[in-house]
């Protein structure tokens, strides 16, 4: 009798989580996981961003960068959430950003890049002597803020129709786009990340007042991809 050939192949098992902090803070509870060799971050129980791939998230500054105006120079860039710090290390490599501002308000999240497991990724970026980190919310920071940006890079929901918290809603509406308009200079760029297109939303920047309003695409495993929707104040 021929001996049995045949093989069989077992889809591969991901790692069970290992929570490393969780903490409640006044936007509700935020949950630092491991699984295998990458972190992720969980608020009020729903997905937020992971370390495993992070392309979209320094897509989000590099199409910021290259959709300013052609002979801008020392630019200042604002990064609307830490996240996991692959866009902050993104602007931190790009020796062109004069100035970067980070506005993040989950102490939590800031601590577990400067004194945590997270730091690993964003040690160097955040001792860059451009680099400043502001524990603020993004939307009230917006309403109160005086300075000028040459771009805002805003990635603290998973998209304008899936926000973390109902506040942040707020930022994608009429007067929260006219506040990132003001805090743009002429010829400054909005890029916002999203897990997924928005035709409302691209719309609803032409209403603001944006020009060359276009959304760029970084392909994922599975399901629909990644986006960075891109907006520019005329000059």
């Amino acid at each position: 009798m021929e001996p049995d050939t045949q093989t069989y192949t077992c889809a591969m098992i991901p790692p069970a989580p290992t929570t490393l902090d969780r903490r409640e803070g006044p936007y509700g509870e935020v949950v630092l996981r491991e699984r295998g060799e990458h972190f992720e971050i969980i608020a009020n129980g729903c997905f937020l961003m992971d370390t495993s791939d992070g392309r979209s998230e320094r897509l989000l500054v590099d199409a910021a960068l290259g959709a300013l105006p052609v002979g801008r120079t020392g630019p200042s860039v604002l990064i609307g959430g830490l996240g996991v710090g692959f866009s902050l290390v993104r602007a931190a490599e790009e020796a062109r950003w004069r100035r970067i501002v980070v506005v993040e308000r989950e102490q939590a999240i800031i601590d577990w890049h400067r004194r945590g497991p997270l730091g690993r990724i964003s040690g160097a970026a955040l001792a860059d002597p451009r680099t400043e980190v502001l524990q603020a919310d993004l939307v009230a920071h917006l309403r109160t803020a005086t300075e000028r940006y040459d771009a805002l890079c805003l990635d603290i929901d998973n998209g304008p129709d899936w926000t973390v918290t109902e506040d942040n809603g707020s930022l994608y509406s009429p007067a929260g786009l006219a506040r990132c308009h003001d805090r743009l200079t002429p010829g400054g760029v909005l890029a916002v990340w999203s897990a997924q297109p928005s035709p409302a939303f691209e719309e609803a920047l032409r209403n603001a007042g944006f020009s060359g309003v276009r959304t760029e695409e970084v392909a994922v495993a599975r399901g629909v991809p990644d986006v960075v929707h891109l907006a520019s104040r005329s000059l």
